[in-house]
């Protein structure tokens, strides 16, 4: 199914003909409820900042996450690898996830602010665990409905969908909050929430793939969980292993700025809730094209020039915070950010797929996701480490730096330049 025209594309999602145009509008509504949290979950940083948490509880919320999908990630792709379906583990994981924020939002109602903060974060250890399985699930399914050929077009069209409503639900959120009393006006946008998280796990639970058989248990040289990282590497593929590792380094760089940005926006130049949200409104709202037009840029330029251009974008971003005071200056950084964030999705989407042997394909996403968490974990509490003994400008700085560093091994290993289907 290759839909060209607009007009085409709004008829599929309206009146979808066969079971593949159902599977994609399913995905396009899904895509719309996570939009819907995710513009809510922007301010969670911001509300724990607000109630003066420290720079480490605002670490934790991308740390912890991270060391739950560092330990987990290995066994429990196995475990997806072994299953018939994947979507109810997909959809049904997901909704704890997505709801947590409006049991944020019902804490102050039950207990003294002061005792948020380290609530909050204690909630969001719990639901780490199902959102291990959604991470490792999501690059499952989504590759089942989109199949090798049609990759970049169900991506784009679902991360364009979150990311225009993600860029409305934030703006709509910062407006909301300059309007009323804190913390009540946090506590009505988290609750808020939980319809958007209702409208993705209806349509998630749709979404139909035909089932695996199930692998026979333990057929990869990776023995147990605890398998040591070095030795499960030197059983992957070549390209699966310049892949994983130049990602982790560069990854880091990401990771470590994830922090950063709130603390910068909120600490270093004051910004007020409204001013936050046309910030992230901004990185959000470009996804509206950048998804399409990076799609289409791989077809002409090819996945290794997509992913070394879009990479060195995002290198420069943290650059350019730490060079600016002016909240106008940040909305338009964020802008170019998102964009470049797009095309850097699309194209580790396919090569996640595209370097991962299909018979062990949910076992080796594990590992690979098992190395982006480790990052995940350590990255934002070093950051949040560096901020509090050098200040923000160097934090962010350093972040920067570890990007180029990820870029350079990019350009050196020909990262998708090379053959990289196995």
């Amino acid at each position: 199914m290759r839909m060209q025209l607009p007009r085409d594309l709004l008829r599929s999602l309206a009146y979808p003909r066969d079971l593949s145009e159902r599977n994609i509008r399913n995905v396009f509504i899904d895509g719309i409820g996570v939009g819907i949290v995710a513009g809510v979950g922007t301010f969670l940083a911001v509300f724990l900042v607000r109630l003066g948490a420290s720079s480490l509880l605002v670490g934790l919320l991308t740390a912890l996450p991270a060391l739950t999908g560092a330990i987990l990630a290995v066994p429990i792709g196995a475990f997806l690898e072994r299953q018939r379906n994947i979507v109810p583990w997909y959809s049904g994981m997901r909704v704890w996830v997505l709801w947590s924020y409006a049991i944020f939002g019902l804490l102050p109602f039950f207990i003294p602010l002061a005792a948020v903060p380290w609530t909050v974060i204690v909630i969001w250890a719990l639901v780490t665990i199902p959102s291990t399985f959604v991470n490792l699930a999501f690059t499952l399914v989504m590759g089942g409905v989109a199949g090798p050929g049609r990759r970049f077009f169900v991506m784009s069209l679902r991360w364009s969908s979150l990311g225009a409503v993600s860029a409305i639900t934030v703006m709509l959120v910062g407006a909301i909050l300059d309007r009323i009393a804190f913390p009540l006006n946090y506590q009505l946008v988290f609750i808020g929430s939980f319809f958007g998280g209702l409208l993705s796990f209806l349509f998630s639970r749709s979404i139909q793939l035909p089932d695996n058989p199930p692998t026979v248990r333990q057929t990869m040289p990776l023995r147990t969980w605890f398998t040591t990282l070095g030795s499960a590497l030197s059983h992957a593929p070549p390209a699966f292993r310049n892949y994983a590792l130049s990602t982790f380094v560069f990854r880091s760089g990401v990771a470590m700025a994830l922090p950063l940005f709130p603390l910068y926006w909120v600490r270093q130049i004051g910004a007020s809730d409204t001013w936050i949200g046309i910030i992230s409104t901004a990185s959000s709202a470009v996804l509206i094209i950048a998804y399409f037009l990076w799609s289409l840029a791989v077809r002409r330029l090819g996945i290794g020039v997509v992913l070394l251009m879009s990479s060195f974008g995002m290198t420069l971003y943290p650059f350019a915070t730490a060079a600016t005071s002016s909240v106008l200056l940040l909305a338009i950084f964020a802008g170019f950010s998102g964009f470049f964030v797009a095309g850097n999705d699309l194209v580790n989407f396919d090569l996640v797929l595209s370097t991962t042997p299909q018979e062990h394909q949910a076992t080796y996403i594990g590992l690979f996701q098992m190395l982006q968490n480790v990052a995940l974990f350590i990255m934002p509490m070093l950051g949040t480490i560096v901020a509090d003994l050098t200040g923000l400008h160097l934090a962010l700085i350093v972040a920067g730096v570890l990007r180029m560093v990820g870029f350079v091994l990019y350009l050196w290993l020909r990262i998708g330049i090379e053959e990289y289907h196995v």
